[in-house]
């Protein structure tokens, strides 16, 4: 730049006259502001004093005398084009011959113009110092953005170009790393010894890229399309451009004008990555179907787990298809205390929110059947780190299951057997032989009462042992006439039954019959001798309801377990037939409060006839 004060086109003009003549410098400045309010004056009586001036501060433009003590206009201009080249100089003389013209043009003067005694002399000279200002100005602002973009392109990874809108791409103009990227040089494509789309764009990618690149420009839309190059050595190399429809500098023809960048590389790391991760799909779907365990994907719909996906195992174990399986309620294929765990218990949003779960579940298969399993949960993200569902394996614990409980049913029958009986043997050894010693047969009573106490005992024991067993005499039974049945064999004359079931169950006719007895016998033993006695009918099963003094709410979880009884001579093992016969069916029991204030056994998970 040559020191101009503003750069812009339009701003303030600041010139510099430099003349002998005091008076006449005055005077010449006066005019110039008074014809261009832009125009700012300052005056140097000599050559020497405007390169002073020049030196000190910002000047646009120079306006000189021709004849001048020590020096002329000429000299002084060529003295000005050493250090300033292409400031704005105009030689404004009293002494017009084509000679000092000559001169003037030789030494590099921007204008000339002869002195003249009128105004409009002045405003003519105003007008000539701005219009070579100004254009000096755009000519340095346009070198200056032509350096830039010049500086820009050299730097730019890629290719600048315009082009004709023409299925062959005829490049107009093209500039940075085309030989680099291409193999051709930037002559050949404006030249038109090589055509972008018809020499360098990849055959099978010219139709898809004209289509994808007309139906942007149609709507005014910028476009961006990848695709591959052949470059001049016969090399394939994946680029990507944007660009967008202009006026042509002509005016006639709207061009195309974008950018073209080398993206082979990044390419090259997408496919690589996408090897990998068909890698490592290929190894999960070997896990995940080849495991010895059941796996199921999940995803999340309202709080709520549904089926992605699952394994071969799995969808054996429960009886239905994979396609089938998949976009099911994963509560679908659990026990309704399962489901309960899943979603009130809270054990899925455990699992969403990156706890690692661990827990016992129930799956119901296709023919109703219970599989118990260990379930191992854990969260499962998408490609943005979001919780999407679940990954969940299921451990099939059935048997392991069955041998805990046979253990307790052993356990508890060498409880028992050592505690229990031991009492009433004792009793009737010492009886026994207290009758031998004393000759008092009354101790025999007494010894008779205890060898029947052990026989009840022994009887609820070898019942008790066989209830937990696999159910497979299935039959249609008649819940009503086996209720009168049952009522017909126990000692309750003063007791009532009153029956409002009409239905049939599937059942184990035998096991059934054992379950309603020991509720009828546990109702007559602790509601009373005028007990009343209610069997009816629910959504999914029974119950066996009386109206005496009921089971206190803390004490409901215990009358089940083993030996539990309120009456002196009860053996305390038939509820706990009662729960055991009913776990065989793959039913449940709860205990509740009847409508009477009594007692109240609901059986439920029943299937009806």
């Amino acid at each position: 730049m040559d020191g101009v004060g503003d750069p812009e086109p339009g701003g303030p003009i600041r010139v510099l006259h430099v003349d002998d003549d005091t008076e006449f410098a005055d005077l010449t400045a006066s005019f110039l502001e008074r014809a261009n309010e832009r125009i700012v004056v300052e005056t140097a009586t000599s050559a020497r004093e405007g390169l002073a001036r020049l030196e000190d501060g910002a000047v646009d433009c120079v306006v000189a005398d021709y004849e001048m003590p020590e020096t002329n206009g000429i000299e002084f201009l060529e003295r000005v084009r050493e250090r300033w080249p292409d400031k704005p100089f105009v030689l404004f003389t009293g002494r017009g011959s084509e000679d000092v013209a000559s001169d003037a043009i030789s030494a590099g003067v921007t204008d000339y113009l002869q002195k003249g005694a009128s105004t409009e002399r002045y405003e003519l000279l105003a007008n000539r110092v701005e219009n070579v200002v100004d254009g000096h100005r755009s000519r340095q602002l346009l070198a200056e953005r032509t350096r830039r973009l010049e500086t820009l392109i050299s730097n730019l990874p890629g290719i600048v170009y315009r082009c004709r809108n023409e299925p062959g791409w005829p490049m107009t103009t093209v500039e940075g790393e085309v030989t680099r990227l291409t193999g051709y040089t930037s002559e050949q494509l404006e030249d038109g010894d090589v055509a972008w789309g018809e020499d360098v764009l990849h055959e099978a990618d010219r139709d898809r890229i004209w289509e994808h690149v007309q139906d942007s420009l149609a709507t005014n839309e910028s476009f961006e399309v990848t695709y591959r190059i052949v470059t001049a050595d016969g090399d394939t190399r994946w680029m990507w451009e944007r660009g967008q429809l202009v006026d042509a500098p002509d005016g006639e023809q709207r061009v195309l004008e974008g950018f073209i960048t080398d993206i082979t590389d990044r390419k090259e790391r997408e496919r690589e990555l996408e090897e990998q991760a068909e890698a490592l799909e290929a190894q999960y779907r070997y896990l995940f179907e080849e495991a010895p365990v059941m796996a199921v994907v999940t995803r999340e719909e309202d709080g709520k787990p549904v089926i992605d996906d699952c394994n071969q195992r799995f969808a054996e174990t429960v009886g239905e298809s994979h396609e089938d399986i998949v976009g099911t309620p994963l509560a679908t294929y659990y026990t309704a205390d399962s489901a309960r765990k899943l979603l009130d218990g809270g054990g899925y949003d455990r699992a969403l929110a990156g706890e690692f779960v661990r827990e016992d579940r129930e799956l119901l298969t296709a023919d109703g059947d219970v599989v118990e399993t260990l379930l191992r949960a854990v969260p499962r993200y998408d490609a943005c780190d979001e919780v999407v569902g679940t990954l969940a394996l299921y451990i099939d614990i059935s048997e392991r299951k069955e041998l805990e409980r046979e253990k307790e049913r052993l356990e508890e029958f060498t409880s028992i057997v050592s505690h229990d009986l031991r009492n009433p043997l004792n009793v009737a050894k010492s009886r026994t032989k207290l009758a031998r010693d004393e000759g008092d047969i009354s101790h025999l009573d007494a010894a008779i009462r205890a060898h029947d106490r052990m026989e009840a005992l022994i009887d609820d024991l070898l019942t008790l042992a066989r209830t937990g067993e696999e159910i497979t005499d299935w039959a249609v039974v008649d819940l009503s006439a086996l209720a009168g049945r049952c009522w017909e064999t126990l000692p309750a004359d003063a007791a009532t039954l009153d029956v409002r079931v009409d239905c049939e169950i599937l059942a184990d006719r035998g096991r059934l019959q054992q379950l309603v007895e020991n509720l009828l016998t546990n109702a007559v033993d602790h509601g009373g001798e005028d007990v009343t006695i209610t069997v009816g009918e629910l959504e999914d099963g029974f119950y066996v309801a009386d109206d005496g003094p009921g089971i206190p709410p803390d004490e409901r979880d215990e009358v089940f377990d083993a030996g539990y009884s309120t009456v002196q001579d009860g053996t305390g093992f038939g509820l706990r037939i009662v729960q055991q016969v009913a776990a065989a069916h793959g039913w449940h029991v709860d205990v509740t409060e009847s409508e009477a204030g009594g007692a109240r056994f609901e059986i439920r998970g029943v299937e009806f006839g």
